[in-house]
């Protein structure tokens, strides 16, 4: 039978304090047979991401602490960063890797949502695989208004009422979204330009929901300080919707306004299958098996 491996990968809402982003990341750290794969800070987005795996039991548990973390040390009411926001832990989602089902992170995602409402007061949403309802399954539409917008209309709205806890959120935590999600890749494409327009422009050309590519979600930012603007994307079936795909696609839109692309960034991990469909495409490599990569072959 194999190893049972679950990720997890919760997104904070600070990017800036390192002492904060450290004790959240040692608060998962701490639990017996969890392995911290990666921790990405972002300033201008004010946010981290921490990749960790381990157990059903040991991921709950190394979740949950950090929630509590995030919850006793960010404030959002002070929060100011690009990238929307409803929750000091803003999302939490459970990927199964391998000897655990979709449905084993389901349970799971319901599980850890409804310790987080009981035990931290922080009301919980659930999203993707783990929604209990059909528009609740992409996170954008649950974050609609942001925590700002979400802290009036919560209490009066009954559809934005949250799945576990009370009618309220936080006072300064906000609320927390958890679910359970095939891989996903963030993908971001940076541009030559300091007019924001055209990443936003360029963001809604793209995203599936104003009828761009299947499986993009995308925002423009500003990062001000590189002097420069960001079409921010979530691939969330990178199988279907290629990397190179959509870094095509903007790279044609942002050629209509002059403005270069001047690099990219994966935030977090990605799966080696994502990177070989990339250089498939751009060597143009006639009958390329992924045995061929060396590593892949070490792994065996």
């Amino acid at each position: 039978m194999a190893r049972e491996i679950v990720e997890c990968i919760p997104n904070f809402s600070e990017g800036r304090r390192k002492d904060v982003v450290d004790g959240i990341a040692g608060a998962i750290r701490s639990v017996s047979g969890v392995r911290v794969l990666d921790v990405e800070t972002d300033a201008n987005h004010n946010r981290a991401v921490i990749t960790f795996i381990g157990d059903r039991t040991a991921v709950a548990e190394a979740a949950f602490r950090g929630a509590r973390v995030a919850v006793e040390r960010i404030d959002l009411t002070v929060h100011r960063g690009e990238h929307p926001r409803i929750g000091a832990l803003d999302v939490c989602p459970f990927v199964p890797i391998s000897g655990v089902t979709m449905e084993d992170c389901v349970a799971l995602a319901r599980s850890v949502g409804e310790r987080i409402a009981r035990e931290l007061s922080v009301p919980v949403y659930l999203y993707e695989e783990a929604a209990t309802r059909p528009d609740r399954r992409a996170l954008p539409d649950i974050r609609k208004g942001e925590f700002e917008g979400l802290r009036e209309e919560i209490k009066t709205n009954p559809d934005r009422a949250p799945d576990f806890g009370r009618p309220e959120v936080h006072p300064t935590a906000g609320a927390t979204v958890v679910g359970a999600r095939a891989h996903l890749i963030a993908f971001n494409v940076n541009l030559g330009t300091r007019d924001v327009r055209i990443a936003k422009s360029i963001a809604k050309a793209v995203r599936e929901s104003d009828g761009g590519l299947k499986f993009v979600r995308a925002k423009g930012f500003d990062l001000k300080d590189r002097g420069i603007v960001q079409v921010s994307m979530n691939m969330t079936n990178y199988a279907a919707t290629p990397l190179f795909r959509a870094y095509e696609m903007i790279k044609s839109e942002a050629a209509r306004w002059g403005a270069p692309i001047v690099g990219t960034e994966i935030v977090g991990l990605v799966p080696l299958a994502a990177l070989v469909d990339v250089a498939d495409f751009y060597l143009k490599l006639e009958n390329f098996k992924t045995s061929q990569i060396l590593e892949t072959r070490l792994w065996e």
